[in-house]
């Protein structure tokens, strides 16, 4: 029998994006994912090494996956935020991920794929500002915090949703 790795991967993957958006890192179980994706939970160790390095890959397709779809726009703020809202209320589980990184990992602890694309954001917007392009009121790293937190605002807030979210940034950059 011929396996297809990659097919198994994606497969493994696939289950595992349910279990650990479910369960977090340490309630997801090897065997729930190897069972819904049909392998065997050997398969995971042979391709993640571990169940954390599952968790790791998953991250980072999750992540590569919004930043592909939901490039930054420094001129446009308020318009990126609104983007990114709409990318994670169609994809809520990357949240969750994210949030179960940093509970069972620390809230310092940003996996390298976030911390890398976060680095071109915020250059991004440094440049925009020497541009003048955009307010230089607060610097890069401040305003991109801001913008980026104002896009997940609804998700922990029930009475937020996206047109408070551009709203508010608007506001903030006029300011």
């Amino acid at each position: 029998m011929v396996r297809d790795k990659e097919a198994t991967k994606a497969k493994l993957l696939d289950a595992a994006l349910d279990e650990f958006a479910e369960y977090g890192i340490a309630g997801a179980r090897v065997d729930r994912i190897a069972a819904k994706a049909g392998c065997n939970k050997a398969m995971i160790y042979a391709y993640f090494d571990s169940k954390e390095g599952l968790f790791g890959e998953l991250l980072k397709i999750q992540i590569d996956r919004v930043v592909q779809s939901v490039p930054i726009t420094p001129e446009d703020l308020p318009g990126y935020a609104g983007r990114l809202f709409d990318a994670y209320r169609e994809e809520p589980k990357l949240l969750r991920l994210a949030a179960y990184h940093r509970l069972e990992n620390g809230f310092d602890a940003l996996p390298e794929s976030e911390a890398e694309a976060y680095r071109h954001k915020v250059e991004a917007v440094a440049q925009a500002q020497l541009e003048g392009r955009i307010t230089a009121a607060f610097n890069a790293t401040d305003l991109l915090d801001l913008v980026v937190h104002m896009s997940i605002l609804a998700f922990s807030t029930p009475n937020a949703n996206r047109d408070l979210v551009v709203r508010s940034v608007e506001r903030l950059i006029a300011e």
